[in-house]
């Protein structure tokens, strides 16, 4: 298992994964740590969660600069996602015992009948590469302070931030086994999955790992949360500040090299305002620097490996054999290094890569629509539905229509995020159940019903 620096190609460590003895060890280690950790008062857990947050803190520049060397995200972006961790520390650190308080229902007179919230034991979570310490966080946070134990199948293409993930928890006095970096590939994650000693799984990934690890748990009837990926609409009727949803559009493309989940990827047009658009996002996107991830000047990296740039290119490449047009990038460029330019396609007919799938770069997908019916057609024209944004002056009217958008999360003038504070997650193929919020750490508890008399 090595990591490869993928604005150089150059190697930067070589990780020796675990073999089945030290997977053995660890889940020996979850099981027994789950025991004592579950009766930890709720508030100590709580600080130790304020101590992870400090961690995280004292060490960002080290962190971020650890993200930008394993996967090419610009090291301005990098120092963000571990202030953002840390927020996500603070945010269930101060909230949790709001969220996992008792819940009390009516009852007969004399009788007592409440809901309490026990952790469930050890959790698989399996997660991605291009938010290395964000999407761990998400899960971490809420379910450690629910009393659970972590056990991380980190991407491949990321053990150094995998293992300094497992330090930031023992640095903040976290006891040994309650998170665990797991070192091994894809092809294990069956077989963790299915031992009994694991007691539910999350997973942020592609279609298939999601499929593949939603049967085993199903087999094994076991707890699953879900995000797989969007092809988030953008829309921009006629009655849009342009200037702000120009702004946005470009960052919500581009942030991370346009490798997210819930970047903004099928640009929805309105015809009165949509020459001028397309302008103003060629014009933008040309104006972008790419380059050294590790210059804060930078505003796109390298895509996180040569084979996902090639990818993308190929997903291009076949909707302009289909008749779409480039305005502006459209082929990966003539330097060392995993770098596509920021690319707008137009006249994208339907059925292509870039109308049907998720394309995880810098690539705007741009249609041209007559109304608002034509709008919410064409957003909803997808198998996924994880987020939207959608831009009109009218907020009355953007409530309205927010509800006709098949999406976990709708985002009027504003981009589509996660917040700790608010509840993500997707429908459709964009997976289920979901994260972060009172409704991320209640997902892996048993919402246990007592009856006193």
């Amino acid at each position: 298992m090595e990591a490869v620096n993928p604005a150089t190609g150059e190697r930067l460590d070589v990780y020796d994964p675990d073999d089945d003895e030290a997977v053995e060890r660890k889940l020996d280690r979850a099981t027994s740590t789950f025991e004592d950790w579950r009766d930890v008062p709720l508030r100590e857990r709580e600080q130790l969660l304020v101590n992870a947050g400090e961690v995280l803190r004292e060490n960002k520049q080290r962190y971020a600069e650890l993200m930008t060397r394993e996967m090419g995200k610009p090291i301005t972006q990098a120092v963000a996602e571990v202030e953002k961790c840390a927020w996500a520390c603070d945010h269930y650190a101060e909230y949790a015992h709001k969220y996992l308080s008792e819940e009390h229902h009516p009852s007969p007179p004399g009788t007592e009948v409440k809901t309490v919230h026990d952790p469930l034991g050890p959790v698989l979570a399996v997660m991605p590469w291009n938010y290395p310490f964000w999407q761990v966080i998400r899960f971490a946070a809420p379910y450690l302070t629910a009393g659970n134990v972590g056990l991380l199948k980190h991407a491949s293409n990321v053990p150094g931030c995998a293992l300094a993930l497992e330090e930031v928890f023992a640095e903040a006095g976290y006891p040994d086994g309650a998170f665990q970096t797991l070192l091994v590939g894809s092809s294990d994650v069956d077989g963790i999955l299915a031992d009994d000693r694991v007691r539910a799984a999350t997973l942020t990934g592609s279609g298939p790992a999601g499929r593949a690890v939603a049967e085993t748990a199903g087999k094994h009837l076991k707890k699953t949360v879900l995000e797989l990926g969007g092809s988030d609409p953008f829309i921009v009727l006629d009655d849009a500040d342009l200037d702000a949803a120009l702004e946005t559009g470009v960052q919500a493309r581009t942030l991370n090299g346009g490798q997210s989940c819930i970047a903004a990827k099928r640009f929805i047009v309105h015809t009165d305002v949509y020459e001028e658009y397309v302008d103003g996002l060629v014009a933008a996107f040309e104006d972008l620097t790419v380059g050294d991830p590790m210059s804060d000047e930078t505003d796109v990296g390298p895509q996180a490996d040569p084979d996902l740039m090639a990818e993308l290119h190929d997903q291009v490449q076949a909707s302009v054999d289909a008749g779409a047009t480039v305005l502006t990038g459209g082929e990966p460029l003539d330097r060392p290094g995993a770098f596509y330019p920021p690319t707008v396609l137009t006249d994208v007919p339907s059925g292509c890569p870039a109308d049907t799938e998720e394309t995880f770069g810098p690539v705007a997908t741009v249609y041209e629509v007559a109304d608002v019916e034509e709008a919410i057609e064409v957003a909803n024209d997808t198998r996924f539905g994880l987020g939207a944004s959608l831009w009109t002056a009218d907020r009355e009217r953007g409530q309205r229509l927010a509800r006709d958008i098949s999406a976990g999360c709708v985002y009027i003038n504003e981009m589509t995020k996660s917040d700790p504070r608010v509840p993500f997650g997707g429908i459709k193929d964009a997976g289920y159940g979901r994260e972060l919020s009172e409704m991320g750490i209640k997902e892996f508890v048993n919402k246990k019903t007592v009856w006193i008399e």
